[in-house]
């Protein structure tokens, strides 16, 4: 078994002392999910299971069910099964999500190594993904009641209506900072508000503060996927261990992209609306230049720290509930990967 690895990381490979403390005290429930995961392999028929195995790795960052564990702390003693198996959900949704996406990004490189795309071919790699998607909801349907079952399926239906939308808007320009929000508020932050919802729900906690939880990762979510779209840019392909720029040479328009077509002028706009359709090839270079003279990395930045403060309000009526500081150290952290970001560049 690969050695679980932090949440979130800087990119000079460190973690904040807050919450290097917290990561010790989940690393045996990400443990217990790693062995759960791999048990699930045997479910697989045996002409896929070494497939399934390449994607349901060890390496990833776990952050989904990092916020069930969290959401649901009640103490390191015990280690729930419920939540083991909610986290395996979210998590092989999750995986089987980046399966798709890096078929439609055309990317090389997932956790540093190939992408099942590359591996596997991509007519197989998508149903690769559909199997390993149908494979959660099984696993949701074993929980006594339907409404983990419900949750985790309609979910599901928005990260997919997410990426349906961001596909059909790929290659153009005609799409509002509204847009974008809403194309993230489907493919990212629902599934880090249904996995906080799930583990608050299924640990026994107050309604309200359930709902509570769930708008947190919600704005988490959000704060989280503005950041991966300023690492697309910004970030250092050996240390985040993906295949970057891929966001402009897909023609996939994200905030950095949107603000740099607002500030530059009318000729350069234009050209950058020409790389962004496919009318010329990118140069991710030049872009990347121009984000740094013309200030869009704090714009993004900026972004990411409003939805961070957002989340602290959504907990502010719950500060002696046991998940609620764990939880916040998640926005500390994330803002420290921003200032990371900008310390490297």
């Amino acid at each position: 078994m690969s050695e679980i690895r932090p949440v979130l990381q800087r990119n000079d490979g460190t973690t904040p002392q807050a919450f290097d403390g917290v990561f010790k005290q989940i690393a045996p429930h990400l443990a217990e999910l790693d062995r759960f995961l791999r048990g699930q392999l045997d479910s697989f028929e045996p002409e896929i299971r070494t497939m399934a195995d390449y994607c349901i790795d060890t390496s990833g960052k776990r952050i989904r069910p990092t916020l069930v564990f969290l959401s649901g702390w009640q103490g390191a003693e015990e280690i729930k099964p419920d939540l083991v198996k909610v986290a395996a959900v979210v998590e092989l949704v999750h995986l089987a999500t980046l399966v798709h996406d890096d078929i439609m990004d055309e990317a090389d490189v997932r956790r540093r190594r190939r992408t099942a795309a590359r591996e596997f071919g991509a007519t197989a790699a998508v149903l690769l993904g559909d199997a390993i998607f149908a494979h959660a909801l099984h696993l949701a349907t074993q929980f006594p009641t339907t409404e983990i079952c419900a949750a985790v399926s309609e979910s599901t239906r928005r990260v997919c209506a997410g990426e349906i939308v961001q596909t059909l808007r790929r290659g153009s320009t005609n799409i509002t900072r509204a847009d974008y929000q809403r194309i993230v508020d489907l493919k990212t932050a629902e599934l880090f508000r249904v996995s906080c919802f799930l583990g608050a729900k299924l640990a026994g906690f107050p309604s309200g503060y359930v709902d509570a939880v769930g708008s947190f990762g919600r704005h988490l979510g959000i704060a989280y996927q503005i950041y991966d779209d300023l690492a697309d840019f910004f970030g250092e392909e050996s240390r985040l261990g993906k295949t970057l720029g891929t966001d402009l040479a897909s023609g996939k328009l994200t905030l950095p992209l949107l603000i740099l077509l607002e500030r530059l002028p009318a000729n350069e706009a234009t050209e950058l609306t020409a790389e962004v359709t496919g009318q010329r090839p990118p140069q991710l270079e030049r872009r990347l230049l121009q984000m740094r003279d013309h200030g869009v990395f704090a714009a993004v930045a900026d972004a990411v720290h409003r939805e961070l403060t957002a989340a602290r309000v959504a907990m502010r009526d719950w500060p002696r509930e046991s998940p609620t500081p764990l939880l916040l150290n998640l926005c500390d952290f994330l803002g420290a990967q921003v200032a990371a970001l900008e310390t490297a560049h």
